[in-house]
Formats: C-alpha cells, structure tokens, sequence
C-alpha cells in the first residue's frame, strides 16, 4: 500500500491511513465498497496542490467527496478519498441584482437556500438529499430533483468553475463567445506545442474533435434524445456540441462548465462554484395527491398534468406506500392516503394567487375525469405540502427496511426516457422483470421521465449476483431502444460505466475516453468511473454466498439479526444534516461534522467488523467500540432514520457484548446502579449534598468517578418520593384511577416534581395508586449491563401486566424511564414474556400523554386552571421526540386559558444521561446544547417559562445556562385555580 507519510508530513489539514477511518470511507450510498489507501482533510488550496503533486508522482487517484449520498459508487475506490465537506463550505458572495451566488463545494443545498432566502432568491435544483446533499456533489452527479420540470439540473445553472487540473495549474472555466473561443483558438495554435498549457491544450483537443463532421453527426445519432431533460450518460459533448462555436445557430456560450457537471471529479478538482440562482418561487402552492390503481395508469395522467405547467410530478407506487406504514414518522406524513392505492402522483401548482392554483386543479381534476383517470383527488395547502414532499423523500431509506437480506437495489434506478415514451418504457421494464421472476418499486420524477425503479435482489447470494448483472445489461438494451439516458441524476460511476459504449457507441466511447486522457493523463482525479469501470458486479459491498454466523443477542431484532439490522442502514447520509435542518439525528455529528460521528458511520463499522472478523466474538473489537463512541443514545434514529436503523439499541447490545470479554468498567458499574447508590446515599441525603454543593470537593470527587469536575452534580431529596407518598397516602377513592411509576430519577433527585404530579392528579379528580415495581433499568440500559436490565424488565412485567389496563393506565414523571416500558422491554424480555410486554407497553405513558388523552375525552377541562397570558418554551426529550410525540406536551401546558408554547427548535440536549457527566464528553455535551438550546434559552426574557420534561435536560439546561428549566407537570400544577 503507498505510504502516505511523505504527504503527512508537508500536509497543514489531516490525513488518515487508520482502518477504521479507511473502513468509514470504503463505502458510500451505493452497492459498492472498496478500501482506500488513506483519507485526506485538506484545509486550503495549498494543501489541494500538495495532493495534486503527490498523486502524480505516486501514480495514485484523488477521489473528491463532500457528503458521500452518491448511489453508483462514484466516491468508492482504492485512492487517496479527499473529504472537503469540513473545511471548504463558505458562502462567498450573494449577487441579489445578477442574480447568482460564489461559494465552495461543501456548502450543503438546503442550507445554501436558508442564506439566499433574505435576498428573495433561491437555488433550483432539489435533491431528496437536499438537508445533507453538497452542491459540490450536486455538481459532480448534475443532480437535478422533484422541480426539475421548472429549474432543470444543476448543469443549468453552473455559470463558472475554479479549481485544479491534473497537473496541478489553477484554472478558471466561464462563459466564452463564438468570438473569443476563436481567438483563443487561433492564439493557442501559434504557440510552440513545449509552450502550451493544459488549459491551452484542452481549448484545442475540444475544438479539433467537435468540429469535424464525423463526430458532429456520431454525437448528434447515438447520444440520447436532447428532449431529454435528464441526460448524464458520459461526459457531456453532446452539450458542447450545440453551443455557438459549433452551431452558428446557436445562442448558447461556449463552457466547460457544461462537461464539468456530470464529470463526477474525474477531470478537475473543484475549489470554488458560481451558479445562477432564481427568485423564490411563487407565493402560493397546492398538491393534488391522485390516487390510482396502477402504475400504467398514473403515468398516463402524468401527461395531462404536464400540460397544466406544474413546478413538480412525483410518483410513489403502492411499494414505497407500503414501507411508511412501517415507519413512525412517515405514518404521519401519510393522511392523505386513502385504501391501498396502486400508485400515487403528486402533482405540485405554483401561481401567484391561491384563486389560480384552486382553477387549475378544477380544470385537471375535470380533464382526468373525463378520461378515467384516478378515484381520489385530496388537495393539500401549506405544512401539509412538506409532508407529502417528506413521504416521497423518505423512499430511498424506507426501501432499505425490507426484512432479511432481500433489498431493493439501486441497479437500473437511474433511467430518463422523453416522458412521452414513459409509459410504454416502463411496461417493457415491467415485462423484462417479471420474465426474470423480478420486481420493482416505482417512484419519483414522473414530471421528468424518470422514475427510480429498484428491483429487489439478495446481493448476498451468487443468484443474486447474478440477477444484478442480467437486469442491468437487459435494461440498458431497452433504454438505448429508447434513446433514453441511463443515468438521469445519479451518474455514471462505476455501475453504469460498464455501459456506456452501448449506449452511445463504440465510437463516441472512444472519444469521451480520449477526453479524459486529455484531461488527465496520469489518471489521478477518481479513476476508473464513467470510463474504463471495472465490471459492474465487482467490488461490491456483499460476497456472494458469504458466510456469517448466528448472533446470539439479548435483544430480539423482530424479523432480523442485528447484522441485517445494521445492514437497513444504505448510506443515504439522513444522520449528516446539521443543526440548521431540525430534528435530532444525529447529535455528535452536529457538534463535529465528522463523518465518524454519523450513525452511518456507525452502521458501517458494525455490518464490517460482524461480516470480516475472524474472532470467535466479533463483538470484542475496539474498532467498533471507538467509533460507537460518541453515539448519545438519543434513539433519534430510530424514527428520523427513513431506515429505522436503531443505533442506540445496537449500542447497548454491543456494549454488552463487548463487555462478556473485557468486563463492565467501574465507572458503568457506578452508572448502571445509580439507583442501588442513591439508595444507600439517601440514608445520609445531607453527606451527599454536603460533598456535591461543595464546588472544591464535588471536583475531586467527579475527578476520581471519571466525571468532568465542571459538571455539577443532581443533588438527593430529604426523603424518596415513595417513603412521601406511603406517609400521605389517602383514604379517598374515585371511579378515575391511575397508576403511577416512580422511576429511579424521580424518587431519588426530582421527589419535589413527584410530589406535584400525584398532588396535581388528586386535585384533577384522580386517584393515585403506587403499585409494586421495581426501577426500570434506565441506567443498567445505559451501560449495557443488559443481564441486570432484562431481571429488572421481567420483574415489572411480571408485575404489572396483569395490573395494568387501558382503563387504568401506568403512568410516568420522567420520560426515558417510562417509555422504557414501551421501547425496550417487548424486545428484551424473556421470550415467554414478550406478548405481556407489548400489552404492557401499550399503556405505559408519560404524564404528558396521559393528561392530553384526559382532555381529550373531556375528563379534564380549563375550567379547573387560571387563565392568563404565559409564554413557555419547551425543550423535548429526545426518547419521547422518537418514541412518542411533544404534541402531548403541548397540549397540556396549553389547557390553562392563554398559556402559549412554542417548541424550541433544539435536537439533544447533549447531556443524553451519563454522557454529559463523563469527563471525555462533557465538551461535546456542551457544544452539542450551544448549537442551539443553550443560545434559545438565554435569549428568553425572565418571564419566559423554560419547560423540559427530561431531568437531564433540565440539569443541562442549568450547567449551560445558569437558567431553571421546569417539568411541565410543575407548571401545570401551579397553574390550578
């Protein structure tokens, strides 16, 4: 392997040669996976130029990547991987009167449109990756998205490149008239051959090949169809060839930009973009959600939608309907579907008045009828239009949550036919996989005519293998009969390289060749995609027929093994969005934006290390064990993730796994049994506290635990909630009961908080019953210590099961404590457990879900509250953001008359239990509550109420803060009349 020393030691950014940074970047969002020889952190262009020298001097390929979504493998390979999304992501300039904007590669799309929006403007093209998407990779791919019916693809709006040629010289590509091309021509063509530059010789390489009648006539014959909006097959000429200077005809400028979009990093390196942008689209949307029986059907009417100007027509097919049933999150973003339908296009209106999108959605829904088409039309305004847009979105990982190790692979989920030919295209398609005992899934750009159509095969079996080559080759056949392009917006890569000497010819393949020698003689820009790929099944993420061994886990994972769990991840990149894109997936990779603190990342070292290993437990890799390292367990992922991928459940089980070879570390067995060491503090609360309130001591004594000595200490009560509530139990019944659970936190630190919960239940007419129980098994869950945690589980079904009901549910103060009931106990329990663990956990709610269910069967009213003017920020914790829902939260801090809540728009808190505590996170944990929560709360006015209902949160809140936040339940009980 090339030493990467000699780099190292002249390099100002980072380089990493480690396997477990080298595994992170063997993969990307594709089937693909090979092993680079290192990966490179450039911190400025002089740190690109010592890559470039090196490269060329080593024989050695860069591979440019910025978010790592590609799906045909364009940044796999065995090179040096230059990862530029840390460090080249600036906004340069926003020209409001032009209309364009200067910025680097790594600026991420979405977040590019947060800045152009004070300036009405807005960037066009709209990935489904488009919250992690990086214009540089939108620029490789010429990516395009759902509006490209009305802003085209990204090469549309490419207006100049900067950056690196092969052999290290900063060029500049732009606009160029007839004229001037010419000139330059002529200029170029006096110079000694010894004289020339490479930008000199590529000028003139371009020239000589489009100007010759062959050539002209080989492109204009064999390249797809320019009705083709979408069109990625190769590299570009074709596009070059109807500019002016080879078509007097023409009106469009000469521009490498136009061979540079698409290019996917094979011919330069990029440093800096400018793009055309447009004015925000208009003010007033709509969607019509057409429901048809089949899929024929709903591309029919595709075309009588294209008539009526739509700015987007999507297609979801009953596969993709199918998988966000499954899904928490996406179960609410459908409520617009109605039955089972076949297939259902979203056809998107954008006028300037509400009163013109209601007619044409008249007239199209009159039209469709007419002819048949469809049986139910919902129309849907505002918010609802982003739920509809975020369902469609959600396909790609969704599709990744099949059961088993049978998926649906991104193949032939790239072809663009003319949308006239659509339907007859995609019933040959149809034709040829059902032929082959195959089927797909059928969704996107309808509009555009293209849809992602992804067969589902087992790339594990030799049989399967196989089918991913023979449908690859058989459709390719059917889109060259198309003349339609293979690649729409995915690219080329190393799957469908393979194949574009059929698509536009043996000769027009050599000449695109030539163009990249041209280019890049020495091969050192991403070698080996778009031409000369290595066979299209190679190198690929499975081993046919490999061999794994059964895992033996704690936990069940429903249908699957916890290798196939860890496998749903596809590397579609959901957990690399920032701060800025809301939600919580995923916490440490906000803080860092490094790629090894992603749940990808984590999945991908998971699915390595369970399918490579040689050890009699795979589990005992420290590998594994450092990248898991700064997983919050926040559970986000589980219901942001579209592929459900469960990461802190693969931690504990990891963890446990781990630690059957190398043992439970004193400071987890501390963690673990909090509850058994607050037990025997809390015969002495006033020692305790008396160390803990002591700045100097507490230092020492967090120092010698391992905590960071900065981080306060959650302080114990004179007495435990439950020794409270045996002393003030009361004679008084009522037909409305409850049970309560006092979790561990609660009846230890937060007995003030308990005290109100069953004062403010009795006052609203409850009574309140502390069954039997044990702790819950947070903390042992935390650690891993999941034999102690399963005991604990066991004793409380065995408990409670019987006990509880829906009339009398089991109610809980402290979030990650209850909803430990309902997310892992069906799960970990003994088997002969489960089915009383799932009834159990259906009635096992916070607080918060059990009152806003109350005042929803008019048990509670307002009436029994004061009304005033009270604003409440709330901050909501992350295992009831994932497992339940702050609607619950908010409906009950809003039943007092004038009680307003708004929802800060924070992810995790960072303090995520122990987390927070622990010495080597306690920096993480803080910058992870800078990103948004801790600026939020300090810029409220004192008579804001900060409400939080998890206990660390609120603890984090006052480290961060110096503010108190407060459990809802506390400012709902002061607040009874």
């Amino acid at each position: 392997m090339i030493d990467l020393g000699e780099l190292r030691s002249e390099f100002i950014g980072e380089i990493f040669t480690d396997k477990i940074m080298r595994t992170l970047y063997a993969t990307d969002a594709s089937a693909y996976r090979e092993m680079p020889v290192g990966v490179a952190f450039p911190s400025s262009n002089q740190d690109i130029e010592k890559l470039i020298t090196f490269a060329k001097k080593h024989k050695v390929t860069l591979i440019p990547r910025t978010a790592g979504t590609s799906l045909a493998g364009q940044v796999v390979g065995a090179g040096v991987i230059v990862d530029v999304s840390k460090t080249y992501n600036e906004i340069l300039e926003i020209n409001k009167a032009e209309s364009f904007v200067r910025l680097q590669p790594a600026v991420v799309r979405d977040e590019l449109n947060m800045a152009l929006k004070p300036y009405g403007l807005f960037f066009g093209p709209e990935t489904s990756t488009a919250n992690r998407a990086m214009v540089g990779g939108m620029v490789g791919n010429n990516s395009c998205g759902s509006n490209s019916v009305v802003y085209g693809s990204t090469r549309d709006h490419l207006m100049e490149v900067h950056g690196y040629l092969s052999d290290g010289s900063f060029v500049s590509f732009k606009n160029i008239s007839r004229k001037a091309f010419y000139e330059k021509i002529e200029e170029i063509s006096k110079k000694p051959i010894s004289n020339r530059s490479l930008e000199d010789t590529l000028y003139l390489d371009i020239y000589t090949t489009l100007s010759q009648k062959e050539n002209q006539d080989e492109i204009r014959n064999e390249f797809p169809k320019r009705s083709i909006s979408r069109r990625n097959t190769g590299y570009a000429i074709d596009e070059l060839l109807e500019t002016a200077v080879f078509d007097e005809a023409s009106k469009e400028e000469f521009n490498f930009c136009k061979l540079i979009a698409g290019s996917e990093g094979t011919l330069m390196f990029i440093t800096e973009l400018k793009l055309h942008v447009n004015p925000l689209p208009p003010k007033h949307q709509g969607v019509m959600a057409i429901h048809f029986n089949t899929i024929d059907e709903s591309l029919r009417a595709n075309l009588i939608a294209l008539k009526y100007s739509p700015s987007a027509v999507e297609l979801m097919d009953h596969y993709i309907l199918e998988c966000t049933k499954a899904n928490k999150e996406q179960m609410a973003n459908r409520f617009f579907v109605e039955g089972d339908p076949g297939a259902i296009l979203c056809v998107e209106i954008s006028r300037e008045t509400r009163e013109e999108v209601d007619q044409i959605f008249i007239e199209l829904k009159a039209e469709l009828n007419k002819l048949n088409f469809g049986y139910h039309y919902p129309i849907l305004y505002g918010d609802d239009i982003k739920k509809v847009w975020t369902l469609r979105k959600a396909g790609l990982g969704l599709l990744s949550n099949l059961p088993g190790d049978e998926k649906a692979v991104a193949v032939i989920e790239d072809t663009a036919v003319d949308v006239n030919d659509l339907p007859e295209f995609i019933q040959e398609f149809n034709e040829i996989l059902t032929k082959n005992g195959m089927y797909s899934v059928h969704y996107a750009h309808a509009g555009s005519g293209e849809l992602h159509l992804r067969p589902i095969i087992n790339l594990k079996t030799v049989e399967g293998n196989a089918q991913f080559r023979l449908i690859a080759e058989e459709i390719s056949t059917l889109v060259k009969k198309y003349k339609g392009s293979l690649s729409g917006e995915h690219g080329d890569g190393r799957l469908r390289g393979e194949f574009i000497r059929q698509q536009i010819g043996d000769k027009n393949y050599e000449l695109i060749k030539a163009l990249k020698k041209t280019w890049d003689p020495d091969n050192i820009f991403n070698a080996n995609k778009i031409v000369d790929t290595p066979p299209m099944d190679e190198f690929l993420r499975y081993t046919p027929g490999q061999q794994t061994p059964e895992f033996k886990t704690m936990f069940r994972f429903k249908d699957q093994d916890i290798l196939q769990h860890a496998e749903q991840c596809n590397g579609s990149g959901d957990c690399r969005k920032s701060h800025l894109s809301g939600g919580t997936m995923c916490p440490s990779y906000m803080a860092t934006h490094s790629e090894k603190d992603t749940t990808r990342a984590r999945a991908n070292i998971l699915r390595e290390t369970l399918t490579q290993s040689d050890k009699l437990n795979r589990f005992d890799s420290k590998e594994i064990k450092e990248v898991l390292d700064l997983c919050l367990v926040c559970k986000a992922c589980k219901s942001e993730c579209p592929s459900n991928v469960d990461m802190a459940k693969l931690k504990m089980e990891f963890m446990y796994q781990y630690q059957k070879e190398n043992g439970v570390p004193l400071r987890s067995k501390m963690i673990g049994n909090y509850p058994k060491m607050n037990k025997l503090a809390s015969l002495a609360p006033w020692g305790y506290n008396f160390i803990f309130k002591n700045k100097p001591l507490r230092k020492i004594a967090n120092s010698i635990v391992g905590f960071h000595p900065d981080r306060s200490m959650p302080l114990l009560s004179n007495t435990t909630l439950e020794k409270w509530y045996k002393k003030n139990r009361t004679s008084a019944q009522s037909d409305k009961k409850v049970y309560l659970f006092i979790d561990e936190f609660t009846n230890y630190n937060d007995v003030e908080i308990g005290k109100k919960a069953v004062a403010l239940l009795r006052k609203l007419g409850y009574e309140v019953i502390v069954p039997e129980h044990v702790a819950s098994g947070r903390s042992y869950l935390s650690k891993g210590m999941l034999d102690e945690a399963k005991a604990l589980a066991d004793k409380n079904v065995g408990l409670l099961a019987d006990l509880v009901s829906d009339q009398i549910p089991l109610v809980g103060i402290e979030p990650s404590a209850i909803l430990t009931f309902r997310d892992e106990y069906p799960e970990l329990v003994s088997k002969d457990l489960a089915e009383k663990a799932t009834k159990l956990a259906k009635n096992a709610l916070m607080f918060d879900e059990f009152i806003a269910n109350e005042i929803d069967a008019k048990r509670i009213s307002s009436d029994l509250f004061k009304s005033g003017k009270r604003l409440i920020k709330l901050h909501g914790h992350c295992q009831q953001k994932a497992v339940s829902s702050l609607v619950y939260t908010k409906k009950m801090l809003t039943l007092p008359k004038g009680y307003e809540v708004q929802l800060i728009p924070s992810g995790c808190c960072g303090m995520a239990g122990s987390f927070g505590y622990e010495k080597e996170h306690y920096d993480i944990s803080m910058k992870i509550g800078e990103l948004v929560l801790f600026p939020t709360v300090r810029s409220q006015a004192d008579d804001v109420i900060i409400a939080a209902p998890g206990t660390s949160c609120r603890h984090q809140i006052h480290d961060g803060t110096g503010k108190n936040a407060q459990h809802p339940i506390e400012i709902l009980f002061e607040a009874l009349a």
